[in-house]
């Protein structure tokens, strides 16, 4: 007989599994400071996290189906809480580096696996329910995590919050949750390796995931630096937060509307949001950056976020799992790569002339993939109906 609290038991370790991945932003300034670094050097630390993403979704979309679901998730736990002890044992920017890795593999893992899982502890076929528990859980642990952590700097600075300790505490009961959760998806036959799947018609999602959590990553990564200029730096957790989490008010009526229509309407949203944030962040106006992260969160985590694995998760049949970890595997990509650039930049053209190419760069991404969105979408609904004549 199902379990009833199932698919809450799994949601809760999803969400502790993102809540370690942002815990340590608010004090990025502070490991820069410590190891004698600047922008580009907490870039790349941040974006360590692509490093343990991309093996992972590129060659192992196919280890949940041979050794089953539960131990994925489990493993994904445990790497959290280790990413999390090595920060309160060596705070700087070289450990961060390191946690950040051991975070990239274990939420590539559990995000390779969650829609798949939650899928198979609900009733057969809700998928678009299960989707929908799995956004709303990582949505909101990507961004609590860092919201704790400043709630206790403002308290008490310290390079040891008492958010780190929540969170051993907090995966240490999802571990117990995860572990009495049933697996009934194995197959030892299956092969370890496998690529990710892109059905046709789903790269224009990727990409718009893609330039969506690129502004998530700059709000993480440079956000921070930016608000210490201005004196606001312990402020960059809420704005990590709003960012990230906030996107779960607007879940609901992105589940409403048509992925494409979504996902278009998220791409429309975000070079304006990323406009009042940006301008906030070079002029101090921390009303203006929260504003502008919470209009920013509606796309990156609410229209494009849910819209986007939606409709991946539509067209991908059978292999959702594959597919979810093509779609992840842009995600992360965009949540990296574009920062490290960003950050050289800062740093040899100055805050305000950077953050001017980013915006233009990511305008034009949206308008691009926007019109390919449009032209998958139209092809598609003509493939449709020539399929009924």
């Amino acid at each position: 007989m199902p379990n009833p609290r199932a698919p809450a038991q799994l949601a809760f370790a999803l969400c502790m599994i993102t809540f370690a991945v942002n815990l340590q932003a608010p004090l990025y300034t502070a490991y820069a400071e410590l190891s004698g670094k600047g922008t580009t050097a907490t870039a790349v630390a941040f974006s360590a996290y692509v490093l343990g993403v991309i093996p992972v979704l590129l060659l192992l979309g196919g280890l949940a189906d041979r050794v089953g679901r539960r131990p994925i998730v489990l493993v994904a736990l445990g790497l959290s809480m280790l990413a999390t002890v090595l920060m309160l044992l060596a705070p700087g920017l070289e450990t961060l580096g390191l946690a950040r890795l051991t975070l990239g593999i274990g939420t590539a893992l559990a995000s390779a696996t969650g829609v798949a899982y939650m899928s198979e502890l609900m009733q057969p076929g809700d998928t678009a329910r299960a989707t929908t528990w799995v956004t709303a859980s990582t949505s909101l642990g990507f961004g609590l995590g860092a919201a704790m952590t400043s709630l206790c700097l403002l308290r008490a600075p310290t390079l040891a919050p008492e958010s780190f300790y929540l969170q051993l505490v907090l995966a240490g009961v999802g571990l117990l949750l995860v572990w009495r959760l049933p697996d009934q998806r194995q197959d030892s036959q299956s092969t370890w390796l496998r690529l990710p799947y892109y059905p046709s018609g789903s790269l224009p999602y990727g990409m718009a995931i893609l330039l969506a959590w690129a502004c998530v990553g700059l709000v993480g990564a440079l956000l921070p630096a930016m608000l210490k200029e201005h004196g606001l730096s312990r402020w960059s957790g809420f704005a990590t937060f709003c960012v990230i989490s906030c996107g779960v008010l607007f879940q609901p009526l992105a589940r409403r509307i048509a992925p494409a229509k979504a996902t278009l309407l998220g791409l429309t949203i975000l070079p304006a949001s990323y406009a009042i944030l940006a301008w906030g962040a070079d002029n101090g106006q921390l009303l203006a950056v929260l504003i502008g992260t919470i209009v920013a969160s509606s796309a990156c985590y609410g229209f494009v976020y849910l819209g986007g694995l939606s409709a991946v998760t539509q067209l991908a049949g059978e292999q959702k799992s594959r597919a979810n970890a093509g779609f992840f595997l842009l995600a992360y990509v965009g949540f990296s790569l574009p920062v490290i650039l960003t950050g050289l930049l800062i740093e040899r053209l100055g805050t305000r002339t950077s953050l001017l190419l980013f915006g233009l760069t990511l305008l034009a991404g949206c308008l691009m993939t926007g019109l390919a969105l449009l032209r998958s979408n139209r092809t598609v609904s003509i493939t449709a109906l020539a399929s009924l004549k």
